[in-house]
């Protein structure tokens, strides 16, 4: 062959790779996500949704990866710091899939992070697996964006949840009717504060302290004083993992048990017993764990083992139960088509470490704990009522100094 000949040859192949229609075998997934891995939601990241990335990715890679029509191909990961902001998070998945092109998008934590980039997943057609969102809005979301699927389901979800067990300790007059509330002014707290408000006062219940804060506020003693003389039993924080913090410590400080202390995301996570020992005994939150699931025990396990730290005991393990998902609907799908996986999340039922699970409109239903409380060391679930339900204990024992 003369040289000519080889230059002609070389010029034809190019051109058929360039051509319309033609696909190069693919030879590995690529996987994006924008993250908070600095700013105020650096903290529940790096807690609930970065090990679950990096612990999905290295288990599916050590099989020799993901299954895709009948071969295994290694999944390369692409992320992002989206400074806990909303814009550069939209403009972090614009660039994950403008430029970096990857197959499939991991979604953002918290609630505000995840409406914001929904558009985004939408338009592009990805799957968004939100499990650290909680809105109410969820089922019309999911009319208007059939790719979104919200894990953690509805804020009137936990506050159904939550009224049923305040009800049944009022009516056993264990608690009086009195709740003082107060929440993050966010997407999150306005959400599920919003369904609690009319949840508390159609049960029967009266807030007799209702009030938000900004987000990053740390001097919550001011708050905690005027609950405290509230007259309420029953203490309710929609608050993120710091403030919950702050929450426990200056009550601690203040000398306020109420008989339900109820605190919101962070009270499950693994710096909580470590920080707060015995006092976190009787407080309840979002989550909660089955002590006999041989699987989520497992999954606790190895998160300690690869991390050093225990799992967030909310979205933890439901996280990753939404990335077992996602791999077994590449599987059935046998390709990267986005728009065949999403159609078998919706319909598909998945083993996963919490069980079986099922999606309804896509949000699963009576598939996780809602209510968890902190009972000799274990968060174990008390709501909703079914098989498994561990018994709430009442009234929250006094701090220990």
């Amino acid at each position: 062959m003369n040289r000519r000949q080889t230059i002609l040859l070389a010029m034809t192949a190019a051109m058929i790779a360039g051509a319309p229609g033609f696909a190069a075998a693919q030879d590995k997934v690529r996987i994006g996500y924008a993250i908070s891995k600095s700013g105020p939601n650096a903290g529940g990241a790096n807690i609930t949704q970065i090990p679950n990335y990096e612990m999905w990715v290295k288990d599916v890679n050590a099989k020799g990866g993901l299954m895709v029509g009948g071969k295994r191909l290694p999944i390369e990961v692409v992320e992002y710091d989206d400074r806990s902001n909303a814009e550069e998070a939209i403009r972090a998945v614009e660039r994950l899939v403008t430029q970096d092109k990857v197959d499939l998008l991991f979604p953002p934590w918290g609630t505000g992070l995840n409406l914001a980039v929904g558009p985004v997943f939408n338009k592009y057609g990805y799957p968004q697996l939100a499990f650290s969102a909680v809105t109410d809005r969820a089922p019309d979301l999911v009319k208007r964006w059939p790719n979104s699927f919200w894990f953690l389901g509805t804020s009137s979800q936990y506050v159904d949840s939550l009224t049923a067990l305040l009800k049944k300790l009022r009516d056993e007059n264990k608690i009086n009717a009195n709740v003082a509330m107060i929440s993050v002014a966010d997407g999150f707290g306005i959400d599920l504060s919003g369904a609690a408000r009319k949840g508390l006062v159609d049960a029967g219940f009266k807030l007799a302290y209702d009030k938000s804060y900004p987000v990053g506020t740390q001097d919550l003693a001011p708050i905690i004083a005027e609950a405290k003389s509230s007259g309420a039993d029953t203490f309710v924080a929609f608050s993120y993992p710091p403030d919950t913090m702050a929450l426990t410590e200056q009550s601690k400080v203040a000398s306020f048990a109420p008989k339900v202390m109820f605190l919101g995301v962070g009270a499950g996570f693994p710096l909580y017993p470590q920080r707060f020992g015995d006092n976190i005994e009787g407080i309840i939150s979002l989550g909660g764990w089955s002590r006999d699931n041989e699987s989520t025990a497992a999954y606790a396990k190895k998160h300690t083992e690869m991390f050093g730290r225990g799992p967030d005991r909310w979205g933890s393990q439901v996280g990753y139960a939404s990335l077992q998902m996602l791999e077994q609907a590449v599987e059935r799908v046998g390709k990267i088509d986005r728009e065949a996986i999403i159609k078998e999340l919706q319909n598909g039922t998945f083993d996963t470490i919490i069980g079986k699970i099922k999606l309804e409109n896509n949000i699963p239903k009576d598939a996780f704990w809602q209510i968890g409380q902190w009972q000799n060391g274990f968060f174990v679930g008390v709501a909703p009522q079914r098989p498994g339900v561990a018994t709430m204990v009442t009234p929250k024992p006094a701090w220990k100094q």
